[in-house]
């Protein structure tokens, strides 16, 4: 049978999607539910993402391997859509291999555009010249080197790990690099030997990992194997239907998962929404529920809301369910995995944002024009809060299951799925990969297709 034969009618494929503004978890969850794949992708994004996974009293920080790196016997993939800096992956997995973890089932696609030096020095002279008008990049390259990507002037890991392919781009880009940087009044100076000699020892070291990725994961689907795609950034950092222009530069709803990973859209089943139980961003950007008193800042301590890449603050405020709802009718979710409820725990009264009010006028979509939204007004549902969740407590809740939880916090949960329209699948009670209660009716199935 060939490959180019169309797909089984049902596969067995979860996405997972932040519903936010990132940092929703999106790490923990595709740990947990990597144990029942055999195989992850990462479909988008560049080391701007930040995935946490603390297995026992270990943390493991990742940002650019597929969280489900850490799962013994999982096939982990970046895909197409990823861009990627070799340097960072290289450190990434010499601290993995320095702690025991095996990464030869690791996979890179030859597709894969290669974040450069001279992207990092553009990001920062961009970034600069924007003066009162910053993005808050993260300062990595990842918009420089998507710029290229979609200009035609990138560097595949396809070039990189050959050394000819390597020296012909690089003759061409590395002028022209210097160029734009004179133009921006950047003092940097481009050394075209040195930058060859460089990457194409990084293509040296990543050679045996750089294949056509599309192509396992199109096997893997057809033989009915558990694919679990890994996304990247939140929803509303989307480059099209994110708070534009502080948004990241990639594609982050569902959509981009089969474009992201080189398979056909019939491929995606299930989509889950990772949707922390309040809500954070960090950078710039309007943020509607956001909370600038001392309730802002104990959430955020107690959730230890800091960037796993920049290590910045992140900004806290009340769950908002108008961007949750948004992000659910981009990505078409078919479940919710709501994460640090636990967080919430102790207050004597929650908010819950479920529309905006502009000029008297009720608003229940997210305004593609910043200056209104940033005069949209929350408008909030009240509920009572539940006491602190103890280590006692915890454990019971983890053994014994959902019945445990306090009645305000199942009120919580209930509230959401019933104002969304979609269950709650999986519930994060804590920051080790096995506090999360598992609300599904089945493990892992594909769903019907008409």
């Amino acid at each position: 049978m060939s490959l180019g034969m169309c797909l089984p009618i049902t596969m067995p494929s979860v996405v997972i999607i932040g519903s936010q503004w990132g940092d929703e978890g999106k790490g923990k969850i595709v740990d947990y539910l990597a144990e029942e794949a055999q195989m992850v992708v990462r479909f988008q994004g560049g080391n701007n993402a930040g995935h946490t996974v603390q297995v026992g009293d270990e943390v493991f920080r990742l940002h650019h391997l597929p969280s489900g790196i850490l799962r013994r016997g999982k096939a982990a993939i970046i895909g197409n859509g990823v861009v990627l800096d070799p340097a960072v992956l290289i450190e990434e997995l010499d601290g993995l291999e320095s702690r025991k973890i095996v990464t030869d089932n690791l996979r890179i696609s030859d597709r894969a555009n290669v974040i450069m030096s001279y992207h990092k020095l553009l990001d920062g002279a961009e970034e600069r010249l924007r003066k009162g008008s910053k993005v808050g990049t993260t300062g990595r390259g990842i918009g420089p080197a998507y710029s290229d990507k979609v200009a035609r002037l990138g560097v595949r890991m396809g070039d990189l790990v050959d050394p000819g392919a390597l020296s012909e781009r690089l003759q061409f880009l590395v002028p022209l690099k210097q160029r734009i940087l004179d133009a921006y009044g950047d003092q940097a100076r481009l050394d075209l030997g040195s930058i060859e000699k460089e990457y194409a020892a990084y293509g040296q070291r990543l050679r045996k990992y750089v294949t056509d990725t599309g192509y396992l994961v199109h096997s893997a689907l057809r033989k009915n194997r558990r694919v679990l795609f890994e996304g990247a950034q939140g929803t509303m950092l989307d480059i099209d239907h994110g708070t534009y222009p502080f948004v990241t530069s990639s594609t982050t709803v569902a959509g981009n998962a089969a474009s992201g990973a080189g398979v056909a859209p019939l491929a995606l089943d299930d989509v889950y929404g990772v949707v922390k139980a309040y809500t954070t961003r960090v950078g710039e950007g309007p943020f509607p529920t956001e909370l600038h008193d001392d309730l802002g800042r104990t959430i955020a301590e107690k959730g230890g809301e800091f960037g796993t890449t920049t290590g910045r603050p992140r900004r806290c405020g009340w769950l908002d369910l108008v961007i949750v709802g948004y992000s659910a009718s981009l990505s078409g979710f078919t479940g919710i995995a709501m994460t640090k409820i636990d967080v919430l725990s102790g207050l004597d009264e929650l908010k819950v944002c479920t529309h905006y009010a502009l000029d008297g006028k009720r608003v229940s979509r997210i305004p593609a024009d910043l200056r209104l939204l940033n005069r949209c007004e929350p408008r909030y549902t009240k509920m009572p809060g539940w006491p602190d969740l103890d280590d006692a407590s915890m454990k019971r809740i983890l053994r014994r299951g959902y019945q445990e939880l306090p009645a305000n916090l199942k009120k919580y949960v209930k509230y959401v799925e019933k104002t969304l329209g979609i269950p709650v699948v999986l519930l994060g009670l804590g920051r080790r990969r096995n506090e999360i209660l598992d609300l599904r009716k089945k493990k892992w199935t594909a769903r019907p297709r008409k």
